[in-house]
């Protein structure tokens, strides 16, 4: 059915809608194995390198962890942006998967023989790069399954389940920790178990007929490497010429910074001040799932009631109020009231942002600008984390840097306000 067909069939989308269109429910499906597995293999390494009684972590190596997830795609980003945009993604879709796969399996190996340092912490970072690139192509793919007029409720429905089913791979992991052992063998094995998620990504992608998930048309030169070489700037010209696009980027990364020194803060605390080790990581981030199972069935809501500038605004000043009323009491159950109110917060700006990129973005130029912006949010998110681990407690009782983490929420919604007054 083409996108006309459905703008005259669906005249009021919901969720029952959406999952009717076959596209989107193979998308979806598609999503939901990728991120299963994502959270499965980033929980088993966490566990690995951070909740492991065979290795020793203080907060240096702890960054030095979280920075392995996420600094991939600020590396590889720009340049998989322009490739989104030139391959058919399907195919990226199906041969990134696999390849994800035989990566973990490979890290899985590197953790049950005891390697540490720079060799797991490389695996990590191609595994977590390969990741992020199918998340833009899953991203990127979306206005071609659903009419445009629904991609908010689309894109909520989408982005929120799939970080859910993250959260429910994380959780996979740690029960198969409690079953195999928290040693280097039982981390192994836990993590291998995340291949199975690639691999199912990869068969709900190769169902796709060959282009049907774009790119329609090729706006790049002929050259490939100067197509690559190009990919940062012009997702860049792209998003400062777009306002609601240039707008939320801020308010977005102000949350990124923000949140890099809250997640920081919350493991610190749950392993030396909490002593609650990984099942008390495990409640902050079920807490956190919740949170961003909330925002995603009201977001779209939210948007249609107030505007998609007043509900990012919104966001920006729960996610100030939350981090600062939840964080410097230093407890357990106000850090996970904290995580609650955060996650919720993030999620409706990041919906609010992913709104924005597929609908007032060309499809030509998509995939760069959602390349770019996981660059952005993943630089900002680990420059907070590598900042706040140098001054940073060792117990994580640090309501200095709570402050800092609130802080950073008010001023970007200052520069929210201002790029889009500016604009306005």
């Amino acid at each position: 059915m083409s996108t006309a067909q459905h703008e005259a069939h669906h005249t009021r989308v919901g969720a029952r809608a959406l999952l009717a269109i076959e596209g989107f429910r193979r998308l979806l499906f598609s999503r939901f194995a990728a991120q299963w597995g994502d959270g499965l293999f980033q929980a088993g390494l966490a566990g690995a390198v951070l909740f492991n009684p065979e290795r020793e972590a203080d907060p240096l190596a702890i960054a030095a962890g979280f920075t392995a997830l996420l600094l991939p795609y600020s590396v590889v980003g720009p340049f998989a942006g322009a490739l989104l945009d030139r391959w058919d993604r399907r195919r990226v879709l199906v041969v990134a998967n696999l390849l994800r796969g035989v990566l973990i399996l490979v890290s899985a190996f590197t953790v049950a023989v005891g390697a540490n340092g720079a060799l797991l912490f490389t695996l990590a970072l191609v595994v977590i790069g390969v990741s992020r690139f199918v998340n833009s192509g899953l991203s990127a793919a979306l206005p071609h399954v659903v009419p445009v007029r629904t991609l908010v409720e689309a894109n909520a429905l989408a982005t929120t389940l799939g970080a859910v089913v993250a959260v429910i791979g994380a959780g996979c992991a740690v029960g198969l920790r409690a079953l195999f052992g928290e040693g280097n063998a039982g981390s192994g094995l836990t993590t291998a178990f995340a291949c199975f998620g690639s691999v199912g990504a990869a068969w709900f992608a190769v169902r796709f007929a060959r282009g049907a998930l774009g790119p329609d048309e090729v706006d790049e030169p002929a050259q490939p490497l100067v197509a690559v070489a190009r990919g940062l700037s012009d997702g860049g010209r792209a998003a400062i010429r777009t306002p609601t696009v240039l707008a939320g980027f801020v308010g977005l990364l102000a949350h990124r910074l923000a949140f890099g020194i809250a997640l920081l803060l919350t493991v610190l605390l749950m392993r030396f001040r909490f002593t609650a080790g990984l099942p008390g990581l495990g409640q902050a981030v079920a807490v956190f799932g919740v949170g961003i199972l909330v925002a995603g069935l009201v977001t779209a809501r939210l948007v249609a009631r107030l505007g998609r500038r007043r509900t990012l605004g919104t966001g920006l000043l729960l996610g100030a109020v939350a981090v600062l009323a939840g964080g410097l009491p230093l407890t357990m159950p106000t850090t996970l009231a904290a995580a609650l109110l955060m996650s919720f917060a993030g999620q409706v700006v990041k919906l609010c942002v992913d709104a924005a990129v597929q609908r007032d973005i060309g499809d030509e130029l998509r995939g760069r600008v959602f390349s770019l912006y996981d660059t952005l949010v993943n630089i900002a998110q680990v420059v907070s984390v590598a900042l706040a681990a140098l001054v940073v407690a060792p117990d994580g009782a640090s309501p200095g840097l709570v402050l800092a983490a609130g802080a950073c929420y008010l001023l970007g919604f200052a520069g929210f306000a201002l790029v889009s007054r500016g604009h306005a």
